[in-house]
């Protein structure tokens, strides 16, 4: 069985287990104010497990399951029999700094609370653009693939705007570091990528 649907797994698993035993929900969730008063930095990677609602598991889940076999199979060429075990903690590293933002922003405000693998999930989205730019993204209400190249800066920018907008639940905030996460730790441990990269965008023709 792949990481990444063991991953899968564990999420549904325990995101259904939130559902139904709120006070799981409650341990679990990232509340910045409880990390930093009682110094429960556990949530930094708890509330990766968690999900709002089904809506919310599904995306991210989808989404999750289509770029990490790519990543899968890049981090078993870089680091051989030991690529799934970097690959679990880039997974759950890019969970955790992808919080630290939010939970500088909001550690004096009890009533915010943050969850879900967005954080993780962009970090493998970014990080598979950077390795195979060309590759086509589908988007449920987008009826044609846009290359990954193409879609990375227009994902940010518009997550960067709902940032600033402040409208909504959505933490915006750890899709942009989840991203930036997965694109630097990319080009430290494979810097050919970057050129790569390149080269292969650089041949790109829109018809």
């Amino acid at each position: 069985m792949s990481v990444t649907l063991i991953i899968i797994l564990a999420t549904v698993g325990i995101s259904i287990w939130a559902w139904n035993d709120y006070s799981v929900m409650n341990r679990w969730i990232m509340n910045p104010s409880q990390v930093a008063r009682r110094g429960q930095y556990y949530r930094f990677v708890t509330s990766g497990f968690l999900h709002a609602d089904w809506g919310h598991l599904i995306f991210n889940m989808i989404s999750l399951y289509a770029f990490g076999g790519l990543m899968e199979q890049v981090f078993s060429s870089l680091f051989g029999r030991n690529g799934a075990l970097f690959y679990i903690g880039f997974y759950l590293l890019a969970i955790i700094i992808s919080d630290i933002p939010t939970f500088l922003k909001y550690r004096k405000d009890s009533s915010y609370n943050s969850l879900g693998a967005s954080g993780g999930v962009s970090a493998i989205i970014f990080a598979a653009i950077l390795i195979s730019p060309l590759t086509k993204i589908y988007l449920f209400f987008i009826p044609i693939g846009i290359p990954g190249f193409i879609f990375g800066p227009l994902y940010l920018l518009y997550s960067a705007y709902e940032s600033r907008r402040g409208v909504g639940n959505v933490n915006h905030d750890a899709h942009i570091y989840g991203a930036l996460f997965g694109v630097l730790f990319i080009i430290l441990v494979y810097p050919p990528v970057l050129p790569q990269f390149i080269d292969q965008i650089a041949g790109w023709r829109l018809f």
